[in-house]
């Protein structure tokens, strides 16, 4: 399996998680405010200051947002390009979004793709002090009580990233049993939550959420990506016994990677790497 390596010390811990309770989020964000503003509305109307979340259309418009790019200096395995402010309403095809804390202070971390008001497709990372919703955005996913993602320093990536931290929150009897989950670096990202779910006797799970980054890919229909340095969103996924009873994910997703090519697809379980992180939340099922 591929791997990069990071500027520091690998965690002896690969699989950050935090168990919580969920709570269903189904919105229309409507356009003329922040993504930002819109996205913490949302959640706060379930009583949650954050979670996960998918975005299936609608545009955004201003459009502020970054790719992957390569790193100029030793100090990380990969980077991210200057901004870049398509013209006109970016409408989405797909999108990921996870809202945490960052510097104390309301934050998300979302990759999305869309097409631009020329045709052209596109996808990054979405900036969210620049970002406006020009069409209404329909968004689905689970709101967090007692768990929360939080941006820390991280040694091994030397980024900050999100990831899951107990937060104080009384969970109500309706809520739902999820965890919070931050992969680290050079680990498949099906194998890591099909390990993680065999650990804890979880026989079926759903993915909410999916917000990262892997290794280029190898998608289940023969087609690769190369390129190493990506932005990816999941599409899809859960996880459920195969014929033998084996815990077995099934993940669909979309990226772009740093020259700007987009693609998506089922990932090929056990050859898709984390490549700086990706933060989910997943629910057991029955």
């Amino acid at each position: 399996m591929r791997t990069v390596a990071q500027p520091g010390p690998a965690a002896p811990e690969r699989i950050q998680a935090v168990e919580a309770g969920g709570r269903p989020v189904r919105a229309v964000l409507e356009p003329g405010v922040p993504l930002l503003d819109a996205v913490r509305a949302a959640f706060a109307a379930q009583g949650c200051a954050g979670g996960v979340l998918r975005l299936t259309g609608g545009a955004l418009g201003p459009l502020a947002y970054v790719m992957p790019a390569l790193s100029e200096t030793p100090d990380h395995a990969a980077y991210y390009s200057p901004a870049h402010r398509p013209q006109g309403p970016s409408r989405i095809a797909a999108g990921a979004l996870t809202l945490g804390w960052r510097d104390g202070a309301p934050s998300f971390h979302c990759h999305a793709f869309w097409t631009e008001a020329d045709g052209a497709p596109g996808g990054g990372h979405v900036l969210p002090e620049s970002t406006i919703i020009a069409e209404p955005i329909p968004v689905e996913g689970l709101g967090l009580v007692g768990a929360a993602f939080v941006a820390a320093p991280d040694p091994e990536t030397n980024f900050a990233l999100f990831g899951p931290v107990p937060r104080a929150g009384a969970r109500d009897a309706s809520d739902r049993r999820v965890f919070a989950v931050r992969l680290r670096p050079n680990q498949d990202l099906a194998g890591a939550l099909e390990a993680f779910c065999r650990a804890r006797g979880i026989a079926a799970a759903e993915i909410h959420g999916g917000v990262g980054s892997i290794i280029g890919a190898r998608y289940r229909d023969g087609r690769r990506v190369d390129a190493f340095a990506t932005e990816m969103a999941i599409v899809s996924g859960r996880i459920g016994p195969d014929a033998a009873g084996a815990s077995r994910a099934d993940v669909d997703v979309r990226l772009v990677d740093y020259t700007g090519a987009v693609s998506g697809g089922g990932l090929v379980r056990g050859d898709n790497p984390t490549l700086i992180t990706v933060e989910l939340v997943l629910e057991p099922r029955g």
